[in-house]
């Protein structure tokens, strides 16, 4: 959907995603979903199903984007370490990009958070 200059596109793939934190394996999914939007980087979206939820810390923290609606975030705790704020899902999406909701995004750009896609660094 395109607003404005603004391009935003939700796409089903088949990549095969893993994510760690400080090495920890916290998902692995072969059934994400790709959020391409203007000015961001890609992101992989993932069912919860295929996240570990129980190395998972509900936070207050919480975002609202103007093309994607309200985010509320999860930390992640590994042995001793908690990783703050690393996953959000939008619980209620806008319409437009109604099929992330529910689905957890990881910020790969935070220290300790990797990203696989397909056995590369993402």
């Amino acid at each position: 959907m395109k607003t404005q200059g603004h391009d935003i596109k939700v796409t089903p793939v088949s990549d095969q995603v893993v994510v760690r934190v400080k090495d920890v394996v916290v998902a692995t999914s072969s059934r994400p979903v790709l959020l391409t939007e203007t000015g961001c980087p890609p992101r992989y979206y993932l069912p919860s199903a295929d996240v570990k939820m129980d190395l998972l810390r509900s936070s207050a923290t919480t975002s609202h984007c103007p093309f994607k609606g309200d985010a509320v975030y999860w930390s992640v705790q590994t042995g001793d370490d908690v990783a703050e704020d690393v996953a959000w899902a939008y619980l209620e999406p806008f319409p437009r990009v109604e099929e992330i909701a529910g689905l957890l995004a990881f910020w790969a750009e935070k220290p300790g958070v990797t990203l696989e896609v397909n056995g590369e660094a993402a």
